[in-house]
């Protein structure tokens, strides 16, 4: 191991990290296919390229290359192909490419104009199967008139959408959703041939999957009269693989995604959670037989578990996995958030209809992609920790064996001094046990008195844990004690830990952040005059509650943070939805008090804590009103504050941002909380 070099991790380190970003295994379970994405500093332009790992642990090599991005990469069914998706040759427009496997010129499949979701092999690896969404009429006239397309976008006019825009997509289409497409996978006149399933309207078609026969295809999609403004009756479809009449199997009400068909073609399984509006509920794995026979059954429920992968962390980088069968159709392997970990989860259905729940990689962190060979033998995963961001593990599920395959980020990761965390498990007021970590600096003096920062996560239906915060890192080097925690609200601890702020914001939950910051507060080590606390998002809302109703810290940040119910619930993507979490399911102009007591603003007034606010100006989350009304209202206050705007930014900037304006963020939370509290 190379020797540590005591230098501390810097913001410039962002432009260092490559990410696994894709990752399956070859059906032979012989190779894994990954994308690996880097920054071009120059350009500050985010590239990736697909390699190729032996499963037996020699040496990888680059696949594609080039400075585009080669993503998604899907293996045929019988090994010899790779589909993936390309921007090679037109920069704003991707297109779906083949390549064989044992190397050679990619060659394009598509040529479609529009944005491409999942798509994937038919089982006898002649089709692919894809959601797409195509591109809007008055921007296809766009690009075909250069003057047109140097004028831009002269109005955009709704009709019928009430969730017109979508943070990181923009504004919508009023007419085009996501459908279903088959596209020819051959060589002949044929190939890449494209043929819509599912018919144009104003419904969604997600989360296809094939039945093992070819013969079927299932989906989810909400087919109310107006699905903006009934977004929880997802159902389960099935229709013929050549297109036709749809067939909705009797599922509960709720959200549903992932539908996988078990190899055997008998059931369906999918993620999904029961009630209206139920936010805060655990998402579940479901199975159902595939001809609707008989009801849904719950395979978590007892364990109180929720099927999902909600632990944070800054890669921008991850998410869920569709569930996957094993060949003999009796295990399901899962992602499940829990105590601050993305587990991998195996379920095995026993003949009595009986069910056994146990953790497949017993190693902490957060497991941000898997697939299993046809064999089920062997299983490949990408493994995110405290200390990494990211690496290709493949495991023999037989033995348990388990072997690394990438070497990411290591040579230069190793030589720093990242510091020290501390997992913590401690009481709030009224003895609930809640769960926290504390990262402690390099060189840290147990006999000193340190600056400390409180992190606050977003969500809040998300949860802090043992992933990869470069952020928190960047700080600790920085000689802040930074400690992290999840109160009540979040996701990873049961469905009662989730509920108690159903339309209860900043009420038990603002109390537990309050104890965490106590509970460090006396630790010798900690420095009680010298306390910050920032957070984003939902943890933006927190920090604007306590700056308003408490002078414990001396120094706050506050980023793309909402401070007003009121305003938010017409001005987020999610506009109206917001009511079935924070406003007793009524709009504010009928519950007009409700609103504004749960809202920043009504505390604002008693704020004497130095605030700088941050948000983004493309953000359609959490609107750039809401940080400006903070920001505004400490002016008034004659409170020391500042206002920093990031433009062509979304909500996701500290994640997946451009490289610069996430370290000018960084440098300037760090002035701030160095000017307050050092």
């Amino acid at each position: 191991m190379p020797a540590k070099t005591n230098r501390r991790i810097t913001a410039d380190d962002l432009y260092r990290f490559e990410h696994l970003t894709a990752a399956q295994i070859s059906p032979d379970g012989r190779f894994v296919i990954a994308a690996i994405r880097r920054i071009d500093r120059e350009t500050e332009k985010k590239y990736s390229s697909l390699w190729l790992f032996p499963t037996d642990g020699s040496r990888p090599r680059q696949f594609t290359y080039g400075d585009h991005v080669d993503s998604s990469p899907r293996w045929s069914p019988d090994g010899r192909q790779i589909a993936f998706l390309s921007n090679r040759q037109q920069e704003d427009q991707p297109q779906i490419y083949l390549i064989r496997s044992d190397g050679g010129e990619a060659r394009r499949l598509t040529d479609m104009k529009g944005a491409f979701g999942a798509f994937h092999w038919s089982p006898d690896g002649r089709t692919l199967l894809c959601q797409f969404q195509k591109k809007a009429a008055d921007a296809l006239a766009r690009d075909e008139d250069e003057q047109k397309k140097k004028l831009g976008v002269v109005a955009r006019h709704y009709v019928s959408r009430t969730h017109f825009k979508l943070d990181g997509a923009g504004y919508l289409p009023e007419a085009e959703r996501w459908h279903l497409w088959r596209i020819d996978a051959g060589t002949g006149k044929s190939a890449g041939k494209a043929t819509q399933l599912t018919p144009d309207g104003i419904h969604d078609e997600d989360n296809p999957c094939w039945s093992p026969d070819g013969q079927w295809i299932a989906f989810i999609s909400n087919r109310t009269p107006d699905p903006d403004m009934d977004p929880n009756h997802d159902d389960l479809y099935v229709m013929p693989a050549g297109g036709g009449a749809l067939r909705r199997i009797e599922t509960p009400l709720g959200g549903k995604h992932a539908p996988s068909f078990s190899p055997d073609g008998r059931w369906i399984a999918y993620a999904g959670s029961v009630g209206q509006g139920v936010w805060w509920k655990n998402t579940s794995l479901w199975i159902v037989p595939a001809d609707g026979s008989r009801p849904p059954v719950d395979l978590t429920e007892t364990a109180d578990l929720d099927v999902s992968h909600v632990t944070g962390g800054d890669t921008g980088t991850g998410g869920f996995t569709r569930p996957v069968w094993t060949a003999d159709s009796r295990r399901l392997y899962f992602q499940v958030s829990r105590h601050g970990d993305t587990a991998l989860m195996c379920a095995t259905l026993a003949a009595d209809g009986g069910v056994s729940l146990e953790r497949v990689v017993a190693a902490p962190g957060v497991v941000e992609t898997f697939s299993l060979d046809t064999a089920g033998s062997k299983l490949a995963y990408v493994l995110n920790t405290l200390t990494s961001p990211g690496q290709l593990f493949v495991q023999d599920l037989a033995t348990g064996q388990t072997r690394q395959l990438s070497k990411l980020n290591e040579s230069w990761l190793r030589k720093l001094d990242l510091g020290r965390f501390e997992e913590v498990w401690f009481e709030a007021r009224d003895g609930y046990r809640l769960h926290g970590w504390i990262l402690f600096p390099p060189d840290f003096d147990p006999g000193k008195k340190y600056p400390s920062i409180l992190q606050i996560h977003g969500g809040p239906q998300t949860q802090y844990g043992r992933a990869f915060m470069h952020e928190f890192l960047f700080l600790a080097a920085n000689d802040y004690v930074v400690y992290f925690s999840n109160p009540r609200g979040g996701q990873g601890y049961g469905n009662a830990h989730g509920q108690v702020i159903q339309h209860a914001w900043g009420t038990v939950d603002y109390d537990d952040v309050i104890d965490w910051a106590n509970t460090l507060r006396k630790q010798p080590y900690i420095d009680p005059n010298r306390m910050g606390v920032t957070g984003g998002s939902y943890g933006g809302y927190m920090t604007n509650l306590i700056i308003g109703r408490s002078n414990l810290f001396k120094a706050a940040v506050t980023q793309r943070s909402l401070s007003n119910f009121t305003s938010m619930w017409g001005s987020s993507d999610f506009n109206w939805s917001f009511q079935e979490t924070f406003g007793d399911d009524k709009p504010p102009f009928e519950n007009f008090d409700k609103y504004w007591e749960g809202s920043p603003m009504k505390y604002i007034g008693n704020c004497t804590t130095p605030t700088l606010v941050i948000h983004s100006e493309k953000d359609y989350r959490v609107a750039q009103e809401q940080g400006e009304q903070i920001y505004v209202a400490l002016k008034t206050l004659g409170v020391d504050t500042e206002l920093l705007l990031f433009p062509d930014e979304p909500h996701g900037l500290s994640r997946n941002g451009r490289t610069d304006r996430r370290i000018v963020r960084l440098t300037h939370m760090l002035a701030w909380f160095d000017k307050y509290l050092k």
